[in-house]
């Protein structure tokens, strides 16, 4: 799905904090691709894992934090593991993650997860889904 950057306040030191917090520096990353092409879950994102180590870079953050890619990544590290950088894009995700979590922000209720959903995601997805509400 193409993702657009609108141009809004790309400066802040949300990038700093999310370095911070997963120890990788998002500026290496080169846009291989690779990440979002080993994703097994990049087709229900609205922001593959390259672009979000893209807007980072450019510092549109914002998008990133109100994007649903962020809670719907598994943390499965496939990403990770396929970076030619070395990249934990996991990791990235995760610091994310945490941010809008220090904020009380969690979208995904266990308790609204629509049955036809429970079927069709894969279990580590909602394995996933479920240690970052407890975290």
């Amino acid at each position: 799905m193409p993702y657009k950057i609108t141009g809004k306040n790309i400066k802040n030191n949300i990038v700093e904090k999310v370095e911070e917090i997963s120890g990788q520096n998002v500026f290496e990353c080169y846009q291989c691709g690779n990440c979002s092409a080993g994703c097994p879950v990049v087709d229900y994102m609205d922001i593959a894992p390259h672009q979000v180590m893209r807007i980072a870079q450019l510092g549109a953050t914002e998008e990133i934090l109100n994007s649903k890619t962020i809670w719907i990544c598994s943390a499965c590290l496939q990403c990770s593991t396929r970076c030619p950088k070395g990249i934990d894009v996991a990791k990235v995700m995760e610091a994310f993650r945490t941010i809008n979590l220090r904020k009380r922000v969690a979208p995904l209720n266990p308790d609204e997860i629509d049955e036809k959903d429970l079927k069709e995601l894969p279990p580590i997805a909602l394995v996933g889904a479920f240690r970052k509400l407890t975290g």
